[in-house]
């Protein structure tokens, strides 16, 4: 158990020191011996959890993820949580930072890109044919084209975000983007009981981590016992 844990502070510390260089670098301009010495692990290390530096890119992508939603019984609340949360993350997680940074950079040559954009698109699907199930949304909506529209826009605005302030407005540009674009997709009286405040990604963020160390604390009491 203890060299289990151990592998996994080492994936961890390899994977936080190569966002911190792919958000400085790019792809293309960042090196393994950058990252193995921002990680401070030996090469043998490095290798035996991932074989490339596209494998290492691979790893960032797909860590950015984590959790995006809590669930609720409005499925338009949950859609507006996901994008919410995830505003915030990139405001204050070098991964995810890091992660959009290479979704974005068309200077990645032979690194494939499109994974986290079709992992949003079938989060956000999902979750709009949920909402749909439910009667939420107007009757034209398709969810495949709208989560489409959704995680375009949401790039776009990251981006204009992180060119004009590094994100620190981030949040409150996703609250604009969002109350332009649901009054066409959401039923007028869904929405209005549905919640855009700019601070609404950090409150979801902060029940997310209540609800795993409620987690944790169950699964320990169950294992004492």
């Amino acid at each position: 158990m203890a060299m289990q844990d151990r592998a996994i502070r080492t994936r961890q510390a390899i994977l936080s020191a190569a966002a911190v260089v792919f958000e400085e670098r790019g792809y293309q301009a960042a090196t393994i011996n950058e990252i193995l010495t921002a990680a401070d692990v030996t090469k043998g290390a490095l290798y035996f959890h991932f074989q490339s530096k596209e494998h290492l890119a691979q790893g960032v992508l797909s860590a950015q993820d984590g959790d995006i939603s809590v669930p609720r019984a409005c499925k338009v609340q949950q859609l507006v949580d996901m994008g919410m949360l995830h505003a915030y993350r990139l405001q204050t997680d070098p991964i995810v930072r890091a992660g959009v940074r290479l979704s974005l950079d068309q200077q990645a040559l032979g690194l494939d890109r499109s994974g986290a954009f079709e992992r949003w698109a079938e989060a956000l699907t999902a979750t709009l044919e949920a909402a749909y199930a439910q009667s939420e949304l107007l009757p034209h909506v398709r969810p495949k084209e709208t989560a489409d529209v959704m995680v375009g826009s949401f790039a776009g605005v990251q981006a204009m975000s992180q060119a004009l302030c590094d994100y620190q407005d981030l949040q409150h540009r996703i609250s604009v983007m969002l109350r332009h674009v649901l009054p066409s997709v959401v039923l007028s009286s869904v929405l209005a009981s549905v919640d855009l405040a700019d601070g609404r990604g950090e409150r979801v963020f902060t029940e997310l981590r209540e609800l795993r160390e409620h987690d944790q604390r169950e699964s320990a009491a169950a294992a004492a016992g």
